[in-house]
């Protein structure tokens, strides 16, 4: 027979009612009192039902997160991170994939809905019309991570896409391009619409002309990347640099290259956000633009625990630097001259 709360309130000599407060460590209980009930509960083995324990108080030691895509490397120093910092408040997490899918973006939010999280944290797949709603409708905390949700008020946690997209693509025309290939996240993501401002903000500040045949957008795989670099480098007059929004895309980007027989960067240049152990490690070493993407989980989660304990408080907006790492990928100028290109 399971041990109950009614075991523990015999042995401790006390009502089932405070043993409940013990448990769900409510004031208002003496401390002699207190440590008979621990006691208790060590001698017996007494394991509270979580199910139950949810029902009594509302809420669970778990919060949730949902990611965008677990495959990409990019996430696994954020959900790291997050862990850390739950762990050391006394959560566990839910870790969910949404695969840049909203229809298993909103399963996973009545999921969360149904386990009674005390919170979540969330990478949405898109920028407005996130089912995030219905977890702020039931009075669940919500922090938006590395994407943020421009119709809900919830605390958010970014890097600056922007000035990180305008510096790599600097970086590019100071090497001597003018022709510059983007392949970005689609625009109802942040980071596909503001890594993509960047980029143009840099043509125009450098007296160049945005060219909508050069940008290419699509969900941030390795195999799309490799499709939309194909789509640029066969143009009749195709780029002579390629930036790319993210790692996965940069990969794909690399293989159409490879493909064709190119050198980076005497033949095409190359840089893209993101900085994973990889881009140091292949030949030639990859220009990123890097972030803090421990920072980023980090800063996220302690937001939340915040939240946690106070609904009431400020809404936050917390932007974090990042940095353009200048490797060989992109540092020389053109070397062939465009006839020898087509």
């Amino acid at each position: 027979m399971p041990v109950t709360i009614k075991d523990v309130a015999r042995l401790a000599g006390v009502s089932n009612a405070t043993v409940s407060r013990v448990l769900t460590d409510k004031p208002h209980v003496r401390p002699e009192i207190r440590q008979r009930v621990q006691e208790a509960i060590q001698a017996l083995g007494y394991r509270p039902s979580r199910v139950a324990r949810s029902l009594r108080v509302k809420r669970t030691r778990l919060i949730g997160l949902i990611i965008s895509d677990i495959q990409n490397p990019f996430f696994t120093a954020l959900v790291r991170a997050v862990e850390d910092v739950a762990q050391q408040a006394g959560y566990a997490v839910i870790l969910c994939n949404s695969d840049e899918d909203i229809h298993k973006e909103r399963l996973y939010i009545e999921l969360m809905q149904a386990e009674q999280v005390s919170g979540v944290l969330i990478t949405p797949t898109r920028e407005t019309g996130s089912p995030a709603r219905l977890l702020l409708e039931a009075g669940v905390p919500v922090v938006a991570v590395d994407r943020q949700m421009r119709d809900l008020q919830v605390d958010t946690v970014l890097v600056d896409n922007v000035e990180g997209a305008f510096q790599a693509v600097s970086h590019l025309i100071g090497a001597g391009h003018t022709r510059i290939g983007a392949i970005l996240a689609p625009r109802v993501v942040t980071t596909g619409s503001q890594r993509r401002e960047g980029y143009v903000q840099a043509l125009k500040a450098h007296g160049l002309p945005v060219d909508p045949a050069l940008i290419r957008t699509g969900q941030p795989r390795k195999a799309v990347g490799d499709r939309l670099a194909g789509e640029l480098l066969d143009l009749p007059e195709r780029p002579t640099a390629l930036f790319c929004g993210n790692n996965l895309l940069a990969l794909g980007a690399l293989n159409a290259i490879r493909e064709r027989g190119w050198r980076i960067p005497e033949d095409v240049a190359l840089g893209a956000f993101d900085n994973l152990d990889w881009a140091a490690l292949i030949d030639p070493p990859l220009t990123v633009v890097e972030q803090p993407v421990y920072e980023l989980g980090q800063t996220a989660a302690e937001l939340l625990m915040k939240r946690i304990q106070d609904a009431s408080r400020p809404f936050q907006k917390v932007e974090l630097k990042t940095r353009l790492r200048v490797r060989q990928s992109s540092q020389r100028p053109l070397s062939i001259d465009r006839e020898d290109r087509r």
